[in-house]
């Protein structure tokens, strides 16, 4: 038995084999389906990215535009409303003034109310100091331009953007968007025709406040990547379902291709096997039957000159009987049998089994419990197989009991309502998990006598009356034999 379970083992590992191999291709177009999901994922989450960063570069341009365009209209509005009206009133600019400062930060706040400007800072041209700023604490500070401030007193124009956070900024409890643009442009007079002059004055800050522009091109930048995430979400899960179906579907084409290349093979195997088994034995019957035929007129004849001994030819007789049995049910399994379907009643053929095997019964102590429906309908069946496939059944069951058991048959209509149950159900050491998925094949059997084939001749039986034959079996409980027949 051990090498039989080392051989089940071996068949088991070729047949995992056979589905892994079956199911490699199959593994390859996931494997490249999922791999280019997260190919397109993260193309997808570099594509937004890329978006949102375009997006926030065209904000920050169009920005510094208009900044650049408010500085340049404020430079033209206080030279003209203040710086010319002060110098010809006072005779020079002097912001220290109070009067003058007031005069130009009217004209400043009148001018940029409404535009979103967070403040206007005037640097002088000599000294690096604040002369005005509509935030009134940092006039008078020194040192405060930086090389913005230098450019600007060289006839450049340019910008500085200060910001801080980014789309991490959207989670709770994080640091808040902020976004701050300080234009710097050179205050220059301006000549009678609008154009500016070649003299620069001072330097013009404009510091504009673009947190809320910058929030909406950080959340825009974050939808983007939720949206994606999503839709990369649902692709997963559709592709995944479909892998999962695919690869379900894939594992039981697989099977049942390996089912049908096991069954073909074993037929093969078996049609061999029958058509050596059927020459053997009719090469075996004709000489068996020539020792019976023997030992029979030497059982009389030492009957006569040597009494008390004819047992001897007794046993040759016995044996030659047994032999031959084995010999027609080999015979029996190696010719294809032919059904000879006629209207019977069910009860009929099952009663004359029982009547058969009664003398075992008795000899055994067993029990016999019968349950047969009296008004099932004529079946087509062949009366003589279905009584050799019962008679089987029956005998194994008397082996597998001991004295004082209990053998149970029964029949009834089919749950269908369109066939035959026939249950027969004995207590003996009923058949371990393992050998119960064997008891079918051909030449298994785990008895000293016996050859294995009673069982598989049994369903080839059913399974030519289109029946279907099913065991349920636990051991030291016994074991329960049903046949559906149509």
């Amino acid at each position: 038995m051990t090498g039989e379970h080392e051989s089940q083992k071996v068949l088991d590992s070729i047949r995992q084999q056979k589905i892994q191999s079956g199911l490699q291709p199959f593994k390859l177009v996931k494997y490249f389906s999922f791999s280019s999901l997260g190919v397109f994922l993260i193309f997808t989450l570099f594509l937004s990215w890329l978006i949102s960063n375009h997006a926030r570069k065209i904000m920050l341009d169009q920005s510094e535009d208009y900044s650049l365009l408010l500085a340049e209209n404020l430079n033209q509005q206080v030279f003209r409303r203040f710086v010319i009206p002060a110098v010809v009133r006072y005779g020079r600019i002097a912001l220290s003034n109070p009067e003058q400062f007031e005069i130009l930060d009217r004209i400043v706040k009148g001018f940029t109310q409404g535009l979103n400007i967070k403040s206007v800072t005037i640097y002088d041209s000599k000294v690096n100091v604040i002369s005005y700023s509509t935030e009134e604490d940092l006039v008078g500070k020194t040192d405060v331009g930086g090389v913005e401030y230098h450019k600007s007193l060289a006839g450049e124009t340019n910008s500085r953007l200060i910001s801080s956070g980014s789309i991490v900024s959207l989670l709770p409890g994080t640091t808040p968007i902020n976004c701050i643009l300080r234009t710097y442009i050179p205050f220059r007079q301006v000549r009678e025709n609008g154009e500016p002059g070649d003299v620069i004055m001072g330097v013009i800050e404009i510091e504009k406040d673009l947190s809320k522009d910058y929030a909406a091109v950080v959340h825009l930048q974050g939808r983007i990547i939720i949206v994606s995430g999503l839709v990369m979400a649902v692709l997963f899960l559709v592709l995944r379902t479909i892998v999962a179906r695919g690869s379900e579907i894939m594992e039981k084409r697989t099977m049942e291709r390996l089912r049908l290349e096991e069954k073909l093979n074993q037929s093969e195997r078996l049609a061999h096997l029958g058509s050596m088994v059927a020459t053997v034995s009719h090469e075996i019957k004709s000489p068996l039957g020539i020792v019976r035929s023997t030992a029979e007129i030497l059982e009389k004849r030492i009957a006569k000159v040597a009494p008390g001994n004819e047992h001897l030819a007794k046993i040759i007789v016995d044996e030659t009987i047994r032999l031959n049995g084995i010999v027609m049910e080999f015979l029996d399994f190696a010719r294809p049998q032919k059904v000879k379907k006629v209207k019977t009643n069910i009860n009929d053929v099952v009663n004359k089994a029982l009547t058969f095997i009664e003398p075992k019964m008795v000899q055994q102590k067993i029990s016999l419990k019968t349950d047969l429906c009296s008004d099932l309908t004529q079946t087509d069946v062949d009366p003589e197989l279905l009584y050799r496939a019962l008679l089987n059944i029956l005998i194994n069951g008397l082996q597998a009991m001991k004295t004082d058991g209990i053998l149970s048959v029964q029949t009834k209509r089919a749950s269908e309502g369109t066939g035959v149950l026939i249950s027969i159900c004995d207590n003996g050491i009923g058949i371990s998990e393992r050998k119960i998925e064997h008891i079918f094949k051909p030449f298994f059997t785990d008895k000293h006598k016996g050859t294995g084939l009673g069982l598989a001749i049994t369903q080839n039986i059913v399974e030519n009356h289109d029946g279907q034959i099913t065991v349920q079996s636990k051991e030291n409980e016994g074991t329960t034999f049903r046949i559906i027949l149509p």
